[in-house]
């Protein structure tokens, strides 16, 4: 029997639980935060390891050139004044090396500062957006901060099903998410899947093209996108980011591109100085290092071979990827091999928050950081059972 004590603590507590639901919108109950990989630090806190591997967020091993360090350094000394707003250096250098306008561009407190905005700007209550699934979790939680219905629609073989996304669309449809390639997948869609796609969307229906990872995936036949920016008869914006091939994921920022009256719509739900002084600055440097972009998708490209070698070995199936990152299916628990390769200093991303359970993510490291991996995913094949 429950002490009389306690059960007046608990009434109380579900009491106060009522009344603080009164202070926030009562949609927000549905929205589950993005949690992002373990640090290196809290890691190594935990579980006291002197070494600790991050493979479990796509960044960059190589780290920052030399050049964009010192312009970091450099810009440290004027942290006391605001960064500039419209970001004129980076706006310069950005349209040069894309050939398009300063009108057709948006910076952002990283690519995902321009989904935010985009849904802010254009999404009306009960609204729709469609996302595929799976795929980077951003787009369902921040439609459902904005109170969107949220359509899903299944991949075909870990890719998009872009007939069955055009097929889904509705008279409530706003917005249309596409990972190009995708995350967590790895996946892309090709030149001549986008235009069959393009002249299925009706007008009225914004084409978000999330390009986070196309550094790598360039060639071939991924599609050259820029040409869609300015057509009267379609609505398209297309981000991408410093974060992953240029090393700055610490720094937070990205851009987005689109026809410049819808460039002006989301310059008026930012955040006036979103950007800081830092990573304007070491963004700028950044283009300017061509040898370092190469290097990194040179390292990208050798070691993911190893990566496909070592999970045939293993007999894992993975998902073949244009990004610098692969998803395997571990065919156990991911959770345990989580934790397993966790205890050896090891972080990747296990999926179950994505709804696909025992598979996990890992990206490319440097050399000696994947031999690690190997090793710690071999003894965890080996010492945890298959489901």
């Amino acid at each position: 029997m429950i002490s009389s004590k306690y059960s007046d603590l608990t009434l109380g507590q579900n009491e106060q639980a009522e009344k603080m639901k009164k202070l926030w919108k009562e949609h927000l109950e549905a929205v589950r935060p993005y949690v992002p990989g373990k640090p290196i630090e809290e890691v190594k806190r935990e579980l006291e390891l002197d070494n600790v591997i991050k493979l479990a967020s796509n960044e960059n091993p190589l780290g920052p050139p030399p050049g964009v360090v010192r312009a970091i350094t450099e810009a440290a000394g004027e942290v006391n004044r605001y960064p500039d707003g419209g970001c004129f250096y980076l706006r310069q250098a950005l349209c040069e090396k894309l050939s398009i306008s300063g009108d057709n561009v948006i910076f952002g407190n990283g690519s995902d500062e321009v989904i935010v905005l985009a849904l802010r700007a254009m999404l009306r209550h009960d609204e729709e957006v469609i996302i595929a699934h799976p795929t980077f979790l951003i787009y369902n939680i921040a439609s459902l901060v904005e109170e969107a219905n949220v359509r899903t629609v299944p991949m075909k073989d870990f890719r998009y099903d872009l007939k069955a996304m055009a097929g889904a669309i509705t008279d409530r449809t706003k917005i249309v998410f596409i990972s190009n390639p995708d995350n967590p997948t790895g996946s892309y869609v090709t030149k001549d899947e986008m235009d069959d796609f393009m002249q299925r969307v009706p007008e009225g229906v914004v084409v978000f093209l999330d390009e986070a990872y196309g550094e790598f995936a360039k060639g071939d036949d991924y599609p050259e996108t820029l040409e869609l920016i300015n057509r009267e008869d379609k609505n398209v914006i297309i981000t991408r980011t410093f974060s992953k091939a240029y090393s700055l994921a610490g720094l937070r920022v990205g851009y987005g591109l689109a026809r410049k009256d819808i460039i002006e719509v989301l310059n008026k739900v930012r955040e006036p100085f979103n950007v800081n002084s830092l990573a304007q600055a070491a963004a700028l440097a950044a283009l300017k290092e061509e040898g370092h972009l190469n290097r990194s998708l040179a390292l990208v490209r050798e070691e993911k071979k190893k990566f496909y070698s070592q999970f045939d070995g293993m007999d894992l199936t993975y998902i073949p990827s244009r990004t610098n990152f692969v998803l395997v299916n571990a065919g156990r628990d991911s959770r345990e091999v989580f934790s397993y390769l966790l205890k050896r200093g090891v972080i990747v991303r296990e999926m179950t928050s994505w709804g696909i359970d025992g598979f996990i993510r890992v990206n490319i490291g440097l050399r000696e950081e994947n031999e690690v991996f190997f090793r710690a995913l071999k003894d965890a094949v080996r010492d945890i059972p298959r489901l």
